[in-house]
């Protein structure tokens, strides 16, 4: 951990606090269809239905997150959501035996957990304005070593009991909320939230923030198509690999090496962003051109080496684009980030809920083949859609949306 040591206390808090949470995100969500499947005995398409619940809650509550920031301020926003979160966690286990009561509490862990990222991001932007884009980063990377260690933990502990993880990810929820309480209180105390407070004051009414397209539209139109394109993962490379004869651990050891790499190649990523993706804007453009660089090698060459040499190609894409979005709208948006950030995750959230259906019948239908097709033309497009958002912010007519 000597990578938090240029960081001050307060800073290196919020990142290990991030981690741990991240953690225990990580111990439920591969295992949904498992449980769904294995455990309740429910069709794989009752499982792709209490996905497809999830991520529309997480739409949802991006959108809401995003737009009561600053009418009920961060405190309220962010410790509540955690609350309500960590509690239909602890839920799960007892409604189980109720489908349709399962259903609705997997709608509102999506949506609670989806209306703390635009609070978080927000939070970040406004109190280390001067630092945000190397916070962002360095919260991602960490919150990546979190997934990392959950998903690893989460075989194990699901083979003991699948009701155990979902405790533990209410548990380590719970904590993050009491810890956030503490921190804000602090952080109220000192002072520091006045930042915000004037902010909300400057805030404009939505439907005069929705009209200023170019701020946000092409950009979440981009990150739609991004993650469309990134549900081959699940809707192509992993039946592929069961189809094959190999065992689910050639797959698991893909996303082993994305984490892993999501931390060695940060001084590669260091390196790109100083010779040619400065500024967020284009390190969104080109984090989609390695995406599509990914996608043409499975496309290409459908083998599982070839598998490798396409999450390594995906995964600098990923390290490009996922911080440089939340910095790109704190940087342009100012006091009303919070509104931005919860629309454009919102927009970008929709290519996570139709990509696994859409690709789900590519597949049923012709094999990796027509799923990989469909991933490059979402690359193509994506990367289309930031390149023009690009274009928009270097027009003389590009204004700050305060």
């Amino acid at each position: 951990m000597n990578w938090l040591q240029r960081y001050p206390k307060e800073i290196q808090a919020l990142l290990l606090a991030s981690l741990i949470n991240s953690t225990g995100s990580a111990l439920m969500w591969p295992l949904t269809t498992m449980y769904v499947f294995g455990e309740l005995g429910r069709s794989m398409q009752d499982a792709g239905l209490v996905i497809l619940l999830q991520s529309l809650g997480g739409i949802a509550g991006q959108l809401v997150g995003g737009a009561m920031y600053h009418r009920i301020g961060v405190k309220k926003l962010l410790v509540g959501s955690l609350f309500i979160n960590a509690l239909s966690l602890f839920a799960l286990p007892i409604v189980s035996s109720h489908w349709g009561l399962y259903m609705a509490t997997m709608l509102i862990v999506g949506f609670s957990n989806a209306m703390t990222l635009p609070a978080i991001q927000a939070f970040i932007g406004f109190r280390f304005a001067s630092r945000r884009g190397e916070i962002f980063n360095t919260i991602y990377v960490g919150n990546n070593i979190g997934v990392a260690l959950g998903t690893a933990l989460s075989g194990p502990l699901a083979q003991l009991s699948f009701p155990l993880t979902f405790v533990l990810n209410g548990f380590t929820c719970l904590l993050f909320a009491v810890y956030f309480f503490v921190y804000l209180n602090r952080v109220d105390r000192a002072g520091g939230l006045h930042v915000e407070a004037k902010a909300s004051k400057r805030q404009q009414k939505a439907l005069p923030l929705l009209m200023n397209t170019r701020v946000y539209l092409y950009m979440g139109l981009g990150a739609l198509f991004l993650w469309l394109g990134n549900c081959i993962w699940n809707g192509g490379v992993s039946p592929a690999i069961l189809s094959e004869g190999k065992p689910p651990s050639h797959y698991s050891i893909l996303w082993t090496m994305n984490g892993v790499l999501i931390f060695a190649l940060q001084p590669l990523i260091s390196w790109m962003k100083r010779a040619f993706a400065r500024k967020p804007e284009s390190q969104m453009t080109a984090g989609s051109l390695f995406y599509l660089a990914g996608y043409l090698v499975i496309l290409l060459f459908p083998h599982y080496g070839a598998l490798v040499a396409a999450m390594f190609l995906a995964t600098i894409g990923e390290i490009l684009f996922q911080p440089a979005m939340p910095a790109f709208i704190s940087e342009r948006t100012s006091a009303n980030a919070p509104f931005y950030l919860g629309v454009s995750g919102g927009i970008g959230q929709a290519g996570r809920v139709i990509g696994p259906y859409i690709m789900g019948i590519l597949y049923d239908r012709g094999g990796l083949g027509p799923v990989a097709w469909l991933a490059v033309a979402a690359a193509v497009l994506s990367c289309l859609f930031f390149v023009l958002n690009h274009r928009l912010q270097r027009s003389p007519k590009a204004m700050m949306a305060e």
